[in-house]
């Protein structure tokens, strides 16, 4: 197993080194992230989207032998579609961040008017830039970054909730698994009791009753392997679905077996701590009040959301001019002297003429005299409050969430121990002394299948009660944002001792 994930390790990291540089580039975003689930979960790697190439032989490597509790979740967090595709979420956050920075782009204006009789049109042109951008943008880029890390930490969490998913869903195939061959053994049980039944019929020592009876059973136990068959397939696709895989779901070789000791029980008041300090949805909330109140700041700031400083330049027009026609004057001056005579030139106006330029510098503010951006602020306030009564709302919330799964585990954990310590054993031991007593002509029939009964659905009950109990560890797990050795840190070295041998097959 060791040598899978240094393998792993290797592809991952020459996969990395293979990546280039990009103007909007969330690589550290998705490390942030990696470490966050790390942190939440165990698991050593999360997709990354320059990574896509080397997933599909990355899984094929952790299914070629089978795989764990703890395998599963890291397959889920490398190859499930879902999550894949939230975080894309955080390439776009970053990308926001990015133009959160940028300057407006400067305004060019440019006006030309033509003068009714002609000649050089006047032209204006302007070149502004909105410097509002200079008070905007620091609040602008606190906002874009505060919002880029609450999706980072609701993306986390949605991955190590995912992770804990495919725990569940790892655990809950194994106990489907389980009750399949219970349930097969339970018909060949069923079978043996007809077969016994239909023995004393032909020796004359019981009736078509008790016959039909032991048929009823049988068929029973029949169905019930039907049933389980198909729930334990059911459970193997969602499992598949969850890890993203599309092979059959029954050709997953699933290596951990349901743990069998319950363990001790735990702190719940230092669990709520540690769920206060850890969970990733909670630390989401808190950057949303942040984000909420730079988001409000950025609202006064937008009472002059326009403030244009720029250059005027201006060309002065310039009717046309009406110049001498050399050519008329020539032939009247020519007919008046009867011979060809040059007209007298006329000093042209033209060399007198001018054209003006004037250039300076402009400003335009947008005044706020009706429009103080009043409903924005005040909405921003109101958001304000709003993320101030989530955040308080989930504490709460997880305080009772912790006290419940913390109840859930010691209770799933207590039930399993009794059907596997008392239940399973006494059934057992009823069913030996009824078949000897029936065999013996001491019992009817009647004591036998109810016997019989108790029997089967005590080891029934047992699988279904020890399913439970196995997945009530990644749901305290998801509950408390913590894994699994966290949470028994603190713990009496004997009773954290214990605590991992039940449940040594959750941890990878």
């Amino acid at each position: 197993m060791i040598t899978k994930y240094v393998v792993i390790g290797l592809w991952l990291a020459g996969g990395a080194s293979l990546t280039g540089c990009a103007t909007v580039d969330p690589r550290p975003d998705y490390t942030r992230l990696g470490r966050q689930v790390t942190e939440a979960t165990g698991q050593e790697w999360v997709y990354q989207p320059e990574d896509d190439d080397l997933i599909p032989s990355l899984v094929e490597e952790l299914l070629r032998e089978g795989i764990t509790a703890g395998e599963a979740a890291q397959i889920c967090l490398l190859n499930n579609p879902t999550l894949q595709a939230a975080l894309m979420d955080i390439g776009m956050a970053r990308a926001d961040v990015v133009q959160s920075g940028l300057l407006s782009n400067p305004s060019l204006g440019i006006a030309l008017r033509f003068p009714s009789g002609g000649g050089l049109a006047t032209l204006e042109s302007g070149l502004a830039q909105n410097i509002a951008d200079l008070w905007h943008i620091p609040v602008r880029k606190r906002v874009a970054q505060r919002s880029l890390d609450q999706t980072i930490l609701e993306t986390a969490r949605r991955a190590a909730n995912l992770a804990m998913d495919a725990k569940v869903a790892y655990f809950t195939a194994i106990g489907a698994d389980e009750q399949h061959r219970i349930a097969q053994e339970n018909l060949t049980i069923a079978h043996s009791l007809l077969e016994m039944a239909l023995t004393r019929q032909h020796a004359g020592a019981t009736n078509e009753v008790d016959v039909n009876l032991s048929r009823s059973l049988a068929l029973e136990a029949e169905l019930s392997a039907g049933s389980a068959r198909l729930k334990a397939a059911e459970a193997r696709r969602t499992l598949a679905t969850l890890l993203g895989v599309t092979t059959d779901g029954d050709e997953l070789t699933l290596l951990d077996k349901l743990p069998e000791v319950p363990p001790q029980s735990f702190d719940v008041e230092r669990l709520i701590d540690i769920a206060s300090a850890q969970r990733l949805d909670i630390q989401a909330a808190r950057q949303a009040v942040s984000l909420a109140e730079a988001g409000l700041r950025e609202q006064y700031r937008r009472r002059f959301p326009a403030v244009e400083l720029g250059m005027e330049l201006e060309r002065g027009g310039r009717e046309r001019s009406h110049s001498q026609d050399i050519l008329a004057d020539t032939v009247r001056s020519s007919i008046a002297e009867r011979a060809l005579t040059v007209p007298e030139i006329e000093p042209s106006s033209e060399q007198d003429e001018h054209t003006d330029f004037s250039i300076g510098p402009s400003l335009n503010i947008e005044l706020p005299i009706f429009d103080q951006n009043q409903a924005g602020i005040a909405k921003a306030r109101y958001a304000c409050e709003q993320a101030r009564k989530t955040l308080e709302a989930l504490d709460r919330a997880v305080v009772q969430e912790v006290r419940g799964a913390v109840d859930r585990t010691a209770t799933a954990w207590k039930l399993a121990q009794i059907y596997r310590d008392r239940s399973i054993p006494l059934a057992q031991r009823n069913l030996d002394l009824s078949r000897e007593a029936y065999r013996a002509g001491r019992a009817s029939f009647l004591v036998v299948l109810e016997a019989e009964r108790f029997f089967l659905n005590s080891r029934s009950q047992y699988v279904a009660a020890a399913t439970t109990a196995a997945t009530t560890i990644p749901e305290l797990e998801r509950t408390t944002g913590a894994t699994f050795a966290t949470l028994v840190a603190d713990a009496d070295p004997s009773e954290a001792a214990e605590l991992r041998q039940a449940v040594e097959k959750v941890e990878p």
